[in-house]
């Protein structure tokens, strides 16, 4: 159950593999990788919310925190997949180190993970998309835009129940279909992605600037409730450990690591 694989052997039976995967992606590439990962819910919903909840305006400390142990966890990562360039992100390293029990626990967690991420995200664009084609005046079947069984109440006062969500399955297929084509043309759309991305992020910083209050800087570190987490600087390190939820994504550069030209 503890058996391990040295590191060469996992080398040389993934150099062995007549199907292997393809050394196409470039640094730019696995850079894009990470941010396109990074930039998402999480930075844009969840820094409302621990400021609103936990940190108040010292949600930066918060973030510098989280900052910080996402950069030690992202060495551990760069650490491994150097030493270990082999796909499989943490499952390769925990079969190469803590030994196969261990490494079928990682790798189903990394399987939940994914599988419950994509699903996520999924729903959201799906989301996203109805209420666009909702404010241009098309409006998409309740029935056909929500989880199995769920009851909508339509416009009329009636109810349904919903069959599934047809937006998130044709998006999660769109993307497997990409990613079937191959390495290389998933990398480029994910760096025209990633451009819209930062370009957005950029705008909200642009527009936001211009309705700067400072006033409501003070006090930086609201005075604790008398409830651990609630402002204060037990709230600051609450609001880090929420918003370290917003770093997530940098460990996807890992799992390219039988992907990279170096």
């Amino acid at each position: 159950m503890f058996a391990t694989k040295s590191i060469d052997r996992i080398r040389a039976e993934a150099a062995e593999n007549q199907h292997g995967l393809k050394r196409v992606l470039s640094a730019t590439d696995l850079t894009t990788l990470g941010i396109g990962a990074i930039i998402g819910t999480g930075i844009f919903v969840l820094t409302g919310q621990a400021a609103a909840a936990h940190a108040g305006p010292a949600i930066v400390l918060s973030m510098v925190l989280a900052g910080f142990a996402s950069a030690l966890a992202g060495l551990c990562y760069a650490e491994f997949a150097s030493t270990v360039p082999i796909s499989g992100s943490a499952y390769t390293y925990g079969y190469a180190t803590l030994g196969e029990f261990v490494a079928w626990i990682i790798g189903w967690d990394l399987i939940l993970e994914y599988a419950l991420g994509a699903a996520t995200v999924a729903v959201g664009w799906s989301g996203y998309v109805v209420s666009f084609l909702h404010d241009i005046g098309i409006t998409f079947p309740a029935a056909l835009s929500s989880a199995p069984g769920t009851i909508i109440t339509l416009a009329d006062g009636s109810t349904t129940s919903a069959v599934f969500n047809l937006p998130a399955v044709l998006i999660a297929v769109a993307v497997t279909a990409l990613l079937v084509v191959g390495i290389q043309e998933s990398a480029r759309v994910n760096a025209v992605i990633v451009v819209v991305k930062v370009a957005v992020v950029l705008l909200v910083i642009g527009a936001g600037a211009m309705y700067l209050d400072t006033a409501n800087w003070s006090p930086f570190i609201p005075e604790n409730s008398g409830q651990f987490g609630v402002f204060g600087w037990s709230g600051v390190v609450r609001g880090a450990g929420v918003i370290f939820f917003a770093f997530i994504g940098f460990d996807a550069v890992s799992t390219a690591a039988q992907e990279a030209k170096n």
